[in-house]
């Protein structure tokens, strides 16, 4: 794995340094889109559909659109800049119990592998957070954001960080219209519940559990590559920008080379 940055762990006097890693990857075929007729790729560009032009990044400035079609220019002066202390760093605020927090919360996973000279600390730290049942909320800078943050232990005296919601992120269950409450059930019903629930109940094992979907499309992917149904992009000619102007000329002179009138 490639360490996506270096830093420290630091909570109160202590500071620990970390090496972060991405702990999840997403395993499903990544697809390009191409023109059918020369499986060439196909390039998304950025357009201006009011001044009908291509536009160069340094033509490209913020907006935030406060009312329909209505925005607010914002310039690399107005963007307050992440709390340097935050920077690389994983602050911890505070310690609390685990089940007090609802999964809703978490966002991506991340692992924090002790860097050189931190060894001792790191597990001093698992050792802490393993005695008092507790995980750590934290502050860290991600991509020039900052977050809010769990550490918590996993096996082996491994430190994991989920980056999480603010709670005003979190959509209320009162949206939901759907739900009706104070419903009842019959002796009967409840049994046949907890009857099928318990049929099904077992330990979780993350090994047994596959994409029959990704599996599938994978199988037919490499049953066409085994086939040798594979087709090579067609290639610009010479680099060349076509001229759109140019283009629809030539195409009209062409057509009535073709299709001469009378």
């Amino acid at each position: 794995m490639r360490a996506l940055w270096k830093g420290s762990v630091s909570f109160g006097l202590v500071s620990i340094p970390v090496r972060l890693y991405a702990a999840t990857e997403r395993k499903h075929p990544k697809f390009n889109y191409l023109h059918a007729k020369c499986h060439g790729p196909i390039r998304y560009r950025k357009w201006c559909p009011h001044c009908q032009q291509e536009v160069s990044q340094d033509e490209i400035v913020r907006g935030y659109q406060y009312d329909k079609g209505e925005y607010v220019v914002l310039e690399e002066g107005d963007i307050p800049t992440v709390n340097h202390g935050h920077r690389r760093s994983v602050t911890i605020i505070d310690f609390v119990r685990q089940q007090d927090i609802d999964p809703i919360y978490y966002d991506r996973s991340y692992y924090l592998e002790p860097a050189e000279g931190g060894a001792k600390a790191y597990a001093l730290l698992c050792a802490g957070m393993k005695k008092s049942q507790r995980v750590a909320l934290a502050l860290v800078a991600l991509r020039e954001r900052e977050t809010l943050a769990a550490v918590r232990m996993l096996d082996h005296d491994v430190l994991a960080m989920e980056t999480m919601f603010y709670p005003d992120e979190v959509r209320s269950v009162s949206q939901l219209s759907g739900i009706e409450q104070d419903l009842e059930f019959d002796d009967r019903e409840l049994k046949m519940a907890h009857t099928l629930i318990d049929s099904l109940s077992t330990d979780f094992e993350p090994s047994k559990y596959r994409s029959e979907y990704r599996d599938a499309l994978l199988a037919t992917i490499h049953a066409k590559v085994e086939r040798e149904e594979v087709h090579v992009a067609g290639k610009p000619e010479d680099g060349k920008v076509i001229d759109l102007m140019q283009a629809l000329k030539e195409s009209i002179a062409q057509a009535q080379q073709e299709r001469p009138h009378g």
